[in-house]
């Protein structure tokens, strides 16, 4: 046994150098605790690692890394395309403190025509592409997407129905009424002429809309010279909607078809990126990224870190535009061709329109950066009045706020919401689906105690350690002393009394500006009703009352929509809509007999004595 202490460090990275290897790999740096610090990959391991054994020449934000350095790992690849994916995964995956870390990652909103219906449906999607038809997109947010929708179906008259719905109309809806649909569910359009509608929606949202309205004015004017003046009159109306949806495009670059621009902009150590999607000749919204820099990476490594995370789930465009070059440009266009399965390039253009483009995300970076950095200071500023109204050791890094919502017991939901540094952090927000008495009885007590223990027995069990950032500070509850009380004790037999909570009740008439704030073991006290902290405090009880009803709702409205076929096994959507349609009612399939049920298109001859028996064997 020997006494010589542990390596660390740059004496325990030149250690690791004995062992390494000229090949491409992936290398992670751990702390004294395990904790990843950070991953990176390398197209020579042991060159790249040299570079960390050196003991000076190094960025504040490195030397840390390489001071806080336990122990490292390796994993070799076939080739540095291979390092970089691999690299990618990880860095999702582990989160690690001083990688560059893109925290919004959601899925973007796409137009789909389907296919699957002789008369397609107009629609929204979001998620992976299973159904068959054309998509259109990405649009960056569902606003842009509804905004573009609501003048198209002014446009081109397309259904933007449900199959069931359609097959159940026998008269025109409202949307037939208001002039945005051609009703083909009771035949007021035959399906070659809606066809050619679908046509003419697909060129314009491909970008070819001067073919559109050179056709729609043809027909005008052939109308008119027939004495057609109604048909003239809304084909004209159809052409200024066709005007209107092109102008709400905003910058439409004539000469850039389809790209998404992306530009960085950097001040005292935070990041924003925009990105503009850029499809069809017109622009289709823009969003902005705030990823986490590492504590003070450079532009190059957020640029590569962003491109690849960002890219990881989503299809690139045939044309990227850069603010910034990514620190290895032609392996990360690599990489994103492989994702498209296609060639996608990189360009960092220096005049032209695409300059231009790039210029006007730039300056939407800085200004979205800005007032980014003064609300967090205000939020700042809120969260350490926060602290001193409640006698907190320091203003806390993450409050979790809960509430309950029902009607008579029905459709119980607890709802958490949680709030942090840069406001809510509505990605780590939750719902509870109350499946104890509790709910059925209306014991508000009961569905705390449920929601808590399952969100704290599932913390125990994640991260026992606290080493993450899922742990809250703070807990504020609605309620006064007896929530309170209650809280304390199911957190006491849980094992964690170290979190400060506090009860928010509503106090005299129950009116906003005279809260009673409650604490185990303290008086009840207000804040001065103009007291900035006090606002803050109701903001966030609001937003937990919002969360909690809007999960009640969307349950209570499934469950209106449930039918007992739900519960039939190997019987999908598909089939459930087949079943409805042929016998009209769920109580109707339930009642049919064994050779009714398999004289239903799409249902075999195994699924129908499924169907029967599910329903003959309960009776």
């Amino acid at each position: 046994m020997s006494d010589a202490p542990a390596l660390t460090g740059h004496d325990l990275i030149q250690d690791y150098l004995r062992t390494l290897d000229a090949s491409p790999g992936v290398y992670r740096m751990l702390n004294a605790k395990g904790e990843v610090l950070y991953v990176g990959k390398a197209r020579n391991l042991r060159a790249r690692v040299t570079n960390y054994a050196r003991p000076s020449g190094h960025s504040g934000r490195i030397a840390r890394m390489i001071f806080e350095t336990a122990s490292m790992m390796f994993l070799t690849t076939r080739t540095e395309l291979e390092a970089l994916l691999l690299e990618q995964n990880l860095i999702k995956q582990l989160k690690p403190r001083y990688n560059v870390l893109l925290r919004d990652d959601k899925s973007f909103p796409n137009i789909l025509i389907s296919s699957e219906h002789p008369f397609p449906q107009l629609k929204k999607h979001r998620g992976k592409k299973t159904e068959k038809g054309s998509y259109f997109g990405p649009f960056a947010s569902a606003g842009a997407v509804n905004r573009t929708l609501n003048q198209l179906q002014k446009v081109f008259l397309l259904r933007n129905c449900s199959d069931s719905m359609f097959d159940s109309r026998t008269r025109p809806c409202l949307q037939f009424q208001i002039k945005r649909c051609s009703a083909p569910c009771v035949a007021r359009i035959d399906a070659p002429a809606y066809a050619a509608l679908v046509a003419d929606a697909s060129l314009f949202l491909q970008g070819k809309t001067t073919h559109v309205q050179q056709e729609l004015a043809a027909q005008m004017q052939a109308a008119s010279a027939d004495l057609q003046f109604e048909r003239a009159a809304a084909l004209r109306d159809r052409i200024k909607a066709l005007t209107q949806v092109q102008s709400t495009q905003g910058i439409n670059p004539a000469g850039v078809p389809e790209a998404d621009v992306i530009a960085l902009h950097l001040d005292s150590g935070q990041a924003c990126v925009q990105v503009f999607f850029i499809r069809a000749n017109q622009s289709w919204g823009n969003r902005d990224f705030y990823p986490k820099t590492g504590a003070g990476a450079e532009a190059p490594e957020i640029m590569q870190a962003f491109l690849t995370q960002f890219y990881d789930d989503k299809e690139p465009p045939r044309l990227v535009l850069l603010s910034h070059p990514p620190e290895d440009l032609d392996l990360v266009t690599a990489a994103l061709s492989e994702r498209a399965g296609r060639k996608v390039e990189l360009a960092i253009p220096q005049r032209g329109e695409k300059a231009e483009l790039l210029e006007n995300a730039a300056r939407n970076a800085r200004e979205s950066l800005a007032r980014r950095m003064a609300e967090s200071s205000t939020q700042n500023r809120l969260l350490q009045g926060l602290a001193e109204a409640f006698d907190l050791d320091a203003p806390p890094k993450r409050i979790e706020v809960y509430d309950n919502s029902h009607i008579q017991g029905t459709n119980a939901v607890g709802g958490m919401i949680v709030a942090g540094a840069e406001g809510f952090l509505k990605s780590q927000y939750r719902k509870f689906n109350i499946k104890s008495d509790a709910g059925a009885n209306s014991d508000d007590f009961g569905m705390m105690k449920e929601v808590l223990t399952r969100r704290f027995e599932r913390l125990l069990k994640e991260d026992p350690d606290r080493k993450g950032d899922t742990w809250p500070d703070l807990l504020l509850i609605d309620g006064g002393a007896g929530q309170v009380s209650a809280v304390a004790s199911i957190m006491a037999e849980l094992g964690v009394e170290d979190i400060a909570m506090v009860g928010v009740a509503k106090g005299v008439d129950r009116d906003h500006g005279k809260e009673e704030f409650y604490r185990v073991g303290e008086r009840p006290f207000a804040l001065q009703r103009n007291d900035p902290v006090l606002y803050f405090i109701q903001r966030l009880r609001d937003e937990a009352h919002r969360w909690a009803i809007g999960a009640h709702r969307a349950k209570r409205a499934k469950a209106i929509g449930a039918t007992p076929l739900d519960d039939v096994p190997g019987v999908g959507a598909a089939r459930k809509r087949a079943l409805l349609a042929h016998f009209g009612s769920a109580k109707a399939v339930a009642r049919a007999g064994l050779e009714d049920l398999q004289a239903v298109e799409g249902i075999s001859a195994k699924v129908a004595e499924t169907v029967y028996g599910f329903f003959h064997e309960r009776g």
